[in-house]
């Protein structure tokens, strides 16, 4: 059985995938685990390059990893999160991996060769040169799941003007610029030339 190059990459970008996402969980440094779990979705994206997924590929990276994980780098480096922990971590250990050995036995049930073998699901056909990922998408989105793609951005938008009232003081006692009145300004309303009196007073002895 020969092994294909495009084998190899896939193989190794699973294996970058899964020992980076290893690393997320068991990193004490908050920001190495922030940055761990960057290299996780690249090698997502590469996973997702293979299958000929290009949009997705670009849509992870520059959202996931150039938006979201940015700002949690961001919130975890302004936090100074402690990293000194008090308890030792082999302390945790006989229940992290009852609880591992579980997820995996329940996952290699889901997750098996009887159920995403070759002879269930076969290997995708390329697509041809003219194909959109991106027109595919948009037929589906708003077609078929045009009913939960509209639910999901009212959440959204109900979560966003939630957290805006939440963290609204009221107005502020504070005096703030007027721009549109400052530009409205002409001439000779900046400058006035108002004429004094002259008054002569007495000279002082």
């Amino acid at each position: 059985m020969t092994i294909t190059i495009q084998q190899l990459v896939f193989l190794a970008f699973s294996v970058m995938a899964i020992v980076s996402a290893i690393m997320v969980v068991a990193s004490k440094n908050p920001v190495k685990a922030v940055l761990f779990l960057v290299f996780t979705f690249f090698c997502t994206a590469g996973l997702w390059m293979l299958l000929e997924s290009e949009f997705l590929s670009i849509v992870l990276v520059l959202v996931y990893v150039g938006a979201v994980m940015v700002l949690f780098l961001f919130v975890v480096m302004m936090l100074d999160v402690e990293t000194d922990n008090k308890q030792p971590f082999v302390k945790h250990w006989p229940i992290g991996l009852l609880i591992a050995a579980i997820m995996i036995g329940v996952m290699s049930m889901v997750v098996g060769a009887q159920h995403f073998g070759l002879e269930q699901i076969p290997m995708p056909e390329a697509f041809a040169k003219d194909y959109s990922h991106v027109k595919a998408l948009a037929s589906l989105l708003y077609s078929n799941y045009l009913l939960p793609f509209e639910i999901a951005g009212i959440i959204l938008l109900v979560a966003m003007i939630a957290a805006i009232g939440l963290t609204f003081r009221g107005p502020r006692d504070s005096k703030t610029q007027k721009v549109n009145l400052q530009t409205q300004v002409t001439k000779q309303q900046r400058l006035t030339i108002v004429k004094m009196p002259v008054v002569k007073g007495e000279p002082q002895a």
